[in-house]
């Protein structure tokens, strides 16, 4: 083939050797516009995992960069005059301008062709003059072949907030470093790494209102370097601060990140008769946050891939070859950059952080792309986690009350012990609310009993009950919970008495009203469809069907409606305090009738209940206000939210800010992160974790406990939650479906057995099965024992 780059960058230069190696008949150009061996910026970093993906592509290229590297394995975080320092992370730096000249070297070698000093401005005139049959356009960030295509290449480009410099120094770092310095202004920070034997990078950033205020935008070149100098004085040891982009005036060296992703990688071109592709590569395809080192990376392997492509599938001509390179790398880009875009937020709101401890925020920033997990830390560093555990364990014992267990290892934060009001919970994990769809008319009966008090039993702090609704018309289905007749209280009762006579768990109940959801028929008989027969009215913020052209119109609620709902909330608070449950939750979320108040999809009222955000959860916080009011002033009221509505002109997770601080200015004690389900227009971002961003940002920038909950299915992603400040607790749903054990299970994976609990639940599961018979002997010669008195026995035995 003959083949034109478009940029002498990394991926232009090693897609060129790589696939002259392939084949040498190949004839291959790289097209640059600056001046032969001449480059801008400084060092650029690679993971160990980067250097094994070189070596296997080509072992020469990668042996001549391996002896040009800098490689070291701390990274240490500097805040409010603290230094946390972890180990094990293997990581290499090297300057740009050495690591092009490898690739130009061994390009040369191969007899790759490499033109310098030729601005290219009309592609398809240089394919036309090299009779190419591809054309590779890595032509950066700010491609204009990308732009010129656009409408093919679809590109994503979102420019972010804070503004950036990258300047060099010949002070020499031996770890990566992470620099937080607070000015009148507001927070800088840098990120600094040696890449050579004398020099290192040293990036400056800031949220541009910062910037702005700290006047860099009217300053000089100079003067910005000046001030950098001063802020980071003591970590520069008297060292300058240097520029290598002298042709930039004023303040023009500080940019903004454009982050870059394009839905399709390839166009094609009709040139002569002959159909060429124009292969999207590196920056012009894709971007990854400078936080997280791998841009160069993602070139290089976007090199390694297109030319593994055209191996395998290159007899089956060029369109599989095309198809096959975007489906591999575009799944890997997605990757990259969920990681790189969790890591550029986290710098753009560094200040929500600041209030922590230098502990937890050094903790915060490892862990901030949700790549690195706790056990990944512990694998790189044992001796740092162990110590942050211990940490963690001191402070939440005694944030608890409790005295600190003698343990012959470091206690992991999610089983940790945490205290609301006059509650204490012995661990992190809780049993979200989950419908089961098993009451008859109402009542919980012994499913209930069964289904709750085993997740009890299996090592969880903490168990919700499934929404009960405060009517007979506020179920979701006629087989919904309730607490609105005598009998419910007395169903409750029976199982939150086997919770405090035979477990250490507490158990919670969420109530709420299903709104426009309601009168629908159970999950598997149909979700969310009308029942057959039997309906009942349906209320809500504003008129709305929620399945369109399917379910129930449900009419607005008029005044006389919501006093009557209020009644029966704080009717359904009164009983739940009768029935002995430990925790209130207020559902708030999900579409039901209070969430749609609070969603403007769903509000298009005109009276003080709509319009502004305040004036559509003035209802919601008015049942607040009416059932703090009636619950025991030692136990604590949960709220759960929809964070996000994932539909445009929705609730975002800025709106979900301000809710949340409604909620603690009410008395709120805790805000439980949910999101969706408010429309069937939604389209979320699904994930691991997915939903812990919204638990972070309210609980860091209210200032509130927070619940996560989404995709938390191991013990790692609750403990990194926990450790990190994202959560107060950690809500497990499905996976407590499938294991009722579940919090037992993951702790025995991590290899926890210290604990005081899991010894004791252990210990008594032992003498239960050994008197086991005996005990149903006994009851057999007593009919009359209850199931409370049963498992009271078998509890003593």
């Amino acid at each position: 083939m003959k083949i034109v780059c478009v940029g002498g960058g990394p991926s232009g230069l090693y897609f060129g050797l790589l696939m002259k190696k392939q084949n040498p008949a190949h004839e291959i150009t790289v097209i640059e516009r600056n001046r032969p061996y001449d480059t801008f910026g400084w060092g650029v970093v690679f993971s160990d995992q980067t250097l094994g993906n070189l070596v296997n592509a080509d072992e020469q290229t990668a042996r001549t960069i391996l002896q040009s590297f800098n490689h070291w394995d701390n990274i240490d975080v500097h805040f409010k005059g603290h230094t946390v320092t972890s180990g094990g992370h293997g990581f290499c730096g090297i300057g740009r301008k050495r690591l092009l000249n490898i690739l130009q070297q061994r390009c040369e070698e191969l007899d790759v062709k490499l033109v310098f000093e030729t601005d290219v401005t009309d592609d398809q005139a240089l394919a036309v003059q090299y009779n190419a049959d591809l054309v590779i356009a890595c032509d950066g960030l700010n491609s204009r072949i990308r732009t010129r295509y656009a409408s093919v290449y679809q590109p994503d480009i979102d420019t972010r907030n804070c503004r950036f410099v990258w300047l060099g120094t010949k002070k020499k770092f031996d770890a990566f470093t992470f620099v937080f310095e607070e000015t009148e202004h507001g927070w800088f920070q840098a990120h600094a790494y040696q890449y050579d034997g004398e020099t290192s990078t040293f990036i400056v950033e800031t949220p541009e209102e910062v910037w702005l205020k700290a006047g860099l935008d009217q300053m000089s070149q100079g003067q910005s370097i000046a001030f950098c100098e001063k802020l980071f004085a003591k970590y520069l040891d008297e060292n300058p601060l240097l520029s290598n982009s002298a042709h930039l005036r004023g303040s023009a060296m500080w940019i903004k990140f454009p982050k870059i992703v394009c839905n399709n990688w390839v166009h094609w071109n009709q040139i002569d008769n002959k159909r060429v592709p124009v292969v999207l590569m590196g920056d012009a395809v894709h971007t990854a946050h400078f936080s997280i080192g791998s841009g160069t990376k993602l070139a290089l392997e976007d090199a390694i891939e297109l030319a593994h492509c055209f191996e395998q599938y290159g007899a089956a001509g060029m369109e599989k070859v095309m198809a096959a390179y975007q489906e591999v790398r575009a799944i890997e880009v997605i990757k990259i950059q969920s990681s790189a875009r969790n890591s550029m937020e986290w710098f753009e709101n560094v200040r929500r952080y600041t209030g922590m401890e230098a502990e937890q925020f050094a903790y915060s920033m490892l862990t901030r792309s949700q790549r690195l997990s706790h056990e990944n830390l512990r694998v790189r560093d044992a001796g740092y986690v162990g110590r942050y555990e211990d940490w963690i364990a001191e402070r939440a014992f005694a944030q608890a009350g409790l005295p600190l267990p003698k343990t012959t290892r470091s206690i992991p934060p999610m089983l940790t012990p945490f205290k609301l009001r006059g509650t204490v919970l012995k661990n992190r994990i809780v049993v979200s609310p989950m419908a089961q769809y098993s009451a008859l008319d109402g009542v919980a009966g012994d499913y209930h009993l069964v289904h709750l008090g085993s997740r009890a039993m299996g090592g969880a702090a903490l168990v919700f009950a499934e929404m009960t609704c405060v009517s007979a018309d506020a179920r979701i289905t006629p087989a919904c919970p309730g607490l609105y007749k005598p009998e419910h209280t007395v169903a409750w009762k029976r199982i939150v008495d086997f919770f405090h006579q035979s477990t250490d768990a507490k158990i919670a109940i969420q109530i709420g009203h299903a709104g426009a959801k309601g009168s629908t028929r159970r999950a598997w008989d149909g979700a969310d469809l009308p029942l057959v027969e039997g309906n009942w009215p349906l209320v809500s913020a504003s008129a709305q069907q929620y399945l369109e052209g399917v379910s129930q119109v449900a009419r607005a609620a008029t005044a006389d409606d919501m006093q009557r709902v209020k009644n029966d909330f704080i009717r359904s608070t009164q009983e739940a305090a009768k029935a002995g449950f430990d925790w209130l939750e207020l559902h708030c979320a999900h579409g039901y009738l209070l969430s749609s108040f609070i969603s403007p999809l769903t509000n298009q009222r005109t009276d003080e209940y709509g319009g502004s955000l305040e004036n559509r959860c003035r209802y919601p916080l008015e049942i607040f206000a009416a059932i703090r009011t009636v619950w025991p002033q030692d136990k604590p009221i949960s709220v759960r939210l929809s964070a996000h509505d994932w539909v445009e002109g929705g609730i975002t997770p800025d709106d979900a800010i301000l809710i949340s601080q409604l909620f603690k200015d009410a008395g709120a004690d805790m805000i439980d992160c949910s999101s969706g389900q408010v429309s069937k227009k939604e389209k979320p971002v699904y994930g691991r974790m997915f939903q812990t961003p919204f638990s972070d940002r309210i609980r860091n920038e209210v200032g509130i406990p927070t619940i996560a909950v989404g995709a938390i299915f191991e013990a790692d992603h609750a403990n990194s939650i926990i450790a990190s400040g994202r959560a107060d607790l950690c809500a497990v749903a499905r996976p407590h479906l499938a294991n009722p054990a579940w919090t037992l299970s993951e702790v025995a994976k991590i290899g926890y057995t210290d604990l005081e609990w899991p010894k004791q639940y252990y210990a008594a599961k032992i003498q239960l099965e050994r008197n086991l018979e005996r005990e149903r002997q006994m009851a057999a010669a007593n009919n009359s024992l209850t199931p409370q008195q049963l498992a009271a026995k078998l509890l003593e035995a």
